[in-house]
């Protein structure tokens, strides 16, 4: 079976599985009949949010090979520069595990919110300017529009449970502007190695993300059992 076929049956399993195993961070069953009330609890939130956050990260993992296998197919060799910083300049990434261990609650909800509302809007730029490519695969334009949905789902889930741990208070975070500038273009090779940027750095801090979100979870819920932060 050819590789990219092995792919598409991989996109299809993740995709259909993450539609089936999770809804939106903020789904809840147990909310009354009049719709005001929700009673779910921190640790099912903490839940949810980590197993959204996985499967973006999965997914754009996929994207990234489905795009590559694009680039094969159009004879175009695109490469970011190992050490190629992604990350908003807000966010600085902890290095060692003293300084993992010294970061806040409050520092992690905050970095988890700058970079889900930091990657919204070049997620969509990315799923519009895809739609103009020659023989793009399905499933890559599927994969994108599936994760700007779910960051944004999950940027929800985060402002739930900044409220949940820091109390309404923690809605007062003022989160810097950042822009996606550095992603535009007009020039079609640039849009391109635009596109390519989001995905590949996209792939990176949705994987940050995951990371803060178990700590979160672990700090939280499994407080004796942390040893692997």
């Amino acid at each position: 079976m050819k590789k990219s076929t092995v792919l598409q049956i991989c996109v299809v399993f993740v995709l259909c599985s993450s539609r089936a195993g999770t809804g939106s961070p903020v789904d809840c069953p147990d909310q009354d009949t009049a719709g005001t009330s929700c009673t779910i609890s921190l640790e099912k939130l903490l839940e949810r949010a980590v197993q959204h956050a996985e499967l973006i990260y999965r997914v754009s993992e996929e994207s990234k090979m489905l795009f590559d296998e694009m680039l094969i197919s159009y004879d175009v060799n695109l490469h970011v520069p190992e050490g190629t910083m992604c990350a908003p300049k807000t966010v600085p990434v902890p290095m060692s595990k003293s300084e993992i261990q010294q970061i806040s609650d409050k520092w992690i909800l905050h970095s988890l919110l700058i970079l889900a509302q930091f990657w919204i809007d070049p997620l969509v730029e990315v799923q519009a300017s895809l739609e103009n490519y020659e023989n793009v695969p399905s499933a890559l334009l599927t994969r994108s529009k599936w994760m700007s949905t779910k960051l944004t789902s999950l940027e929800q889930g985060i402002m739930v449970l900044i409220r949940q741990i820091m109390g309404e208070d923690g809605l007062a975070l003022e989160v810097p502007a950042e822009t996606s500038e550095r992603f535009l273009s007009s020039n079609t090779l640039e849009a391109v190695r635009r596109d390519y940027s989001v995905i590949y750095c996209f792939r990176k801090d949705a994987h940050k993300m995951q990371t803060f979100l178990k700590l979160l979870k672990c700090r939280q819920i499994d407080k004796e059992n942390c040893s692997l932060f």
